[in-house]
């Protein structure tokens, strides 16, 4: 990441621009792609550029695109939904993060927000998996992609399932990008790859109005380097994070020495949307450290060059101690169907919960500690519900090794928590509770729904450690905070909530609706309204509404 101070113009005497256009994007990724659309389709001229290829963390997402309020595939699979639902569900996992009015307006444009990705080539589908999981296999586009169907949140929002996958082979966010990158491109929009923005560019009035950016030539021998090194270090980035940071060094190096100088003017303003910073140690170390255990989950990108940009010109960042830990355990349903303990061999936890919930009081509330508590009749039943064509490779292999490799096993409780370092009369004590709710004896503390507790009364009984710094189990991060902005125009905000004149940011590089506990689809879904709206909002076509005397514009 090198972002330095703003390069500051005479606007009287301006610089030799190499290029220009109305609007400039930098990242293009879903955000990125969504806003270049919009402007597009609003008459404007847009350019867009990104460091690598494009497609972000959002070419490999999962694809899934949160929403509701009675969308067609939600009524083609016989679901309910309204917006009020959607809503009250929302506000439970969205907090804070934005305004009420926000969140509604979110949930409101929702389906609407589906037929227009639908428009740039998007396809979904109504077929729904018979039992909950983290991501459906490809026979399955519709799922419940968070908490909603949970007792405890079904009893304060009617659920439905909201998690629209989009249609493709394997991870659909491959597909989701590609989608969007071609209807970009038809409607006009201009992509510069492998070209990084290194500066903001303000007037005499503070007013960005453009970006020094330093790009490989195309098809030279740097560029080709460049790329290949980007594709290794994605390919082992989850299996050896320290050689893919070693590539990426590299390809720092390239650009230092190959990239060449670029003035781009930018009429009406910059988006920022280059993704969050997960990457960025020194500022996982400085605002969530209890997170620098996990195994960072992000493209090159996400290194917080876009957030440090905002800042150069004095934006203010927010939620930026938010990050997401998932300890995902279904599939197999089995392990969902076990309990979870701490270091001090108390359960903590409903296990049917969505795996970002798990894993926040995980790692904020126990140290980081989960050890799953399972006997021969669940482990079985895991063992079967792996098997080819119903759970991806990525699923299945760390349900095998961790079975393999990290099972502490005994026909007696005692001697097992003995194994695991657990106190023993803690562990017999969860156990024999945990076996009281699945008879039926007592309601489950934790809420879990009956048909997911399981009797653990015949042994023998196995002790799995899926705590955040396992190797075997490692738990992927992502970061949600970043640049604070206006709800209204996403417009970047400064320390007073002063808008900063001609910046706008989206996606992972603003704090938004995903902001606070991350959910299926939710980013995704936040990327695309929040882009949207910047590029009406640049396009003149959604002024900012005077506000009532003593109230900001902005709802921040």
């Amino acid at each position: 990441m090198d972002c330095r101070a703003p390069l500051r113009i005479d606007t009287h005497a301006p610089p030799h621009w190499d290029d220009a256009c109305d609007w400039l994007v930098v990242g293009f990724g879903a955000a990125g792609a969504c806003a270049a659309i919009e402007a597009a389709e609003q008459g404007l001229q847009v350019l867009a550029l990104d460091r690598f290829a494009g497609g972000g963390a959002s070419a490999l997402s999962g694809g899934v695109i949160y929403a509701g309020g009675g969308t067609p595939y939600q009524r083609q699979a016989g679901y309910n939904d309204s917006h009020e639902a959607m809503f009250d569900y929302l506000r439970e996992e969205v907090g804070d993060a934005v305004d009420q009015r926000t969140l509604a307006d979110f949930c409101a444009a929702s389906p609407g927000q589906l037929q227009w990705l639908e428009r740039q080539g998007v396809a979904f589908e109504a077929s729904v998996p018979p039992h909950k999981t983290s991501y459906p296999s490809d026979r399955f586009y519709l799922y419940y992609s968070g908490n909603e169907a949970l007792p405890r949140y079904a009893a304060l929002a009617a659920p439905a399932p909201r998690g629209h996958r989009c249609k493709g082979p394997g991870l659909s966010g491959a597909h989701l990008f590609q989608a969007l990158k071609d209807s970009a491109l038809a409607k006009g929009v201009r992509l510069q790859s492998q070209c990084a923005v290194r500066r903001l560019v303000v007037d005499d009035q503070q007013r960005v109005v453009g970006v020094e950016a330093w790009r490989l030539a195309p098809d030279s021998r740097a560029a080709r380097r460049h790329a290949r090194l980007e594709r290794w270090a994605q390919a082992l980035h989850m299996y050896v994070p320290a050689l893919a940071r070693h590539l990426r060094k590299r390809q720092q190096r390239i650009e230092a020495s190959s990239a060449e100088r670029r003035l781009i003017s930018a009429r009406k303003g910059v988006l920022l949307s280059a993704g969050g910073f997960i990457l960025n140690r020194l500022w996982v170390a400085e605002h969530a450290p209890r997170y620098l255990a996990g195994l960072p989950l992000g493209a090159g990108g996400c290194d917080g060059s876009g957030i440090a940009l905002g800042q150069s010109v004095g934006a203010a960042v927010a939620r930026m101690d938010k990050v997401s830990a998932w300890r995902f355990i279904n599939p197999p349903l089995a392990w969902a169907r076990g309990l979870i303990v701490n270091g001090q061999g108390q359960r903590y936890a409903n296990e049917e919960q969505y795996g970002a919930t798990l894993g926040q009081a995980m790692v904020e509330q126990q140290q980081g500690r989960a050890l799953l508590v399972l006997n021969r009749t669940l482990v079985r039943q895991a063992l079967k519900q792996i098997g080819p064509g119903q759970v991806w490779q990525f699923q299945r292999l760390p349900v095998l090794l961790n079975l393999l490799f990290n099972a502490r096993r005994s026909n007696d409780l005692a001697t097992l928590a003995r194994r695991c370092g657990l106190p023993e009369q803690a562990l017999k004590h969860s156990v024999e509770r945990y076996n009281q709710s699945a008879r039926g004896e007592c309601a489950d503390p934790f809420g879990k729904s009956a048909a997911m507790l399981a009797s653990l009364e015949q042994g023998p009984w196995y002790v799995l450690d899926l705590s955040f710094a396992s190797r075997l189990f490692p738990c992927p991060v992502i970061t949600l905070g970043g640049l604070r902005v206006c709800e209204r125009s996403s417009q970047v905000l400064d320390a007073q909530g002063t808008p900063i004149a001609g910046l706008y940011s989206a996606g992972r590089n603003a704090v938004g609706v995903a902001s606070n506990l991350y959910v299926s689809g939710l980013s995704l879904a936040d990327c695309i309204y929040s882009a949207r709206r910047a590029a009406r909002h640049v396009a003149g076509q959604t002024a900012a509404q005077p506000a009532p005397s003593g109230e900001s514009p902005c709802n921040v």
